[in-house]
């Protein structure tokens, strides 16, 4: 998979994507990252890529040119590339759509920062998402979440590939058992019985009513 993440802020992406399962994705060859500044898309001698919203209203908005440039040029390298725009504005961002986005082959991720963008920019979009029903001051935070849930999905990324189908949100809306390791105690604190037993039926039956 390759992923394109066109933002005014690349250094932020640095550490997280050299980093973790990532970090390991990309020397498996199994991803690519290419971070595009969108400051490089400016017009002007001061490479403007905000003004002031028609209409009146507080703060900046993302000017429609720069942004849908550095869009079509990431399209010319990659045209079957689904465009990704994080945005209050779109749908929850859940586990069946980060299941969904790691059978692509390639992703454009848009990172909108100051008050917003100009609407017209969403015509090259293909999927707008939220991660939450707060605001954040840019694309790039909820860009990494999306990135790090989808690439972990990728075949091959983590050790075992089935494990993903046993956790939190696979299985509908379920949560995730209670979890322990080693010790049995500690400061009082026991391991249930039930998970000492080796009765690996009685187990599992535990785990199914302990999800959520």
């Amino acid at each position: 998979m390759k992923i394109q993440v066109i933002t005014l802020f690349p250094e932020m992406f640095e550490d997280v994507l050299n980093s973790s399962i990532l970090g390991i994705a990309q020397k498996k060859e199994l991803v690519s990252f290419k971070l595009t500044n969108l400051r490089d898309y400016g017009i002007g001698p001061r490479k403007q890529v905000d003004d002031t919203p028609y209409g009146g209203g507080n703060g900046m908005l993302l000017k429609p040119e720069p942004l849908i440039s550095a869009i079509k040029e990431a399209k010319t390298n990659e045209p079957n590339a689904i465009v990704l725009l994080p945005t209050p504005r779109g749908k929850e961002f859940k586990q069946l759509e980060a299941r969904k986005l790691s059978a692509k082959t390639n992703l454009i991720i848009v990172c909108p920062r100051y008050e917003g963008y100009d609407e017209r920019v969403t015509e090259w979009v293909d999927e707008q998402f939220k991660i939450g029903d707060y605001i954040l001051t840019g694309g790039e935070i909820p860009a990494m979440v999306i990135i790090d849930s989808v690439v972990r999905l990728i075949p091959g990324v983590l050790g075992n590939d089935q494990s993903t189908l046993t956790e939190s949100f696979e299985q509908g809306s379920n949560i995730e058992h209670p979890q322990y390791t080693r010790p049995e105690e500690y400061e009082g604190l026991k391991v249930p019985d039930i998970l000492l037993s080796g009765n690996h039926e009685v187990i599992k039956k535990w785990r199914d009513n302990n999800s959520k």
